[in-house]
């Protein structure tokens, strides 16, 4: 039951924040750069499979065993974080003409607050209704 309520709490507050940010800065951001090369509407299902996947892989090696022994879970997950957005990010730039160096580093800050904010939070509730 632990390892259920870490992951929901977790993927929560990572889609509510992800959403926002997308909502708000990426989409627009991206919409500048790559203008049509933009879909007009998101595929929902690659979206879910990198949620539920990236989630599952940030639980395993980072929050489990955080919740387990209590060691850190911000540095590790940041960390995480980076890797993950940085090797989209730093991959598209360097293949892709109109990917732009604002990109990368607004999703790669991005991507690790939000891998290690998720984290923390998801950890938080956890030890908190596990009392």
């Amino acid at each position: 039951m632990p390892s259920l309520i870490l992951y929901l709490s977790t993927a929560a507050i990572f889609l509510i924040l992800d959403a926002l940010m997308l909502a708000l800065h990426m989409r627009p951001l991206f919409q500048r750069n790559l203008g049509d090369q933009l879909a007009e509407n998101i595929r929902v299902l690659p979206a879910a499979v990198f949620y539920l996947l990236y989630v599952a892989g940030l639980i395993y090696l980072v929050s489990l065993p955080a919740l387990k022994t209590g060691s850190a879970v911000l540095l590790p997950a940041a960390i995480l974080g980076a890797m993950a957005y940085g090797t989209y990010e730093f991959t598209s730039f360097a293949i892709m003409k109109s990917w732009s160096a604002e990109m990368v580093a607004t999703d790669v800050i991005w991507g690790t607050a939000l891998t290690a904010l998720s984290a923390w939070g998801g950890l938080a509730v956890t030890r908190a209704l596990l009392g």
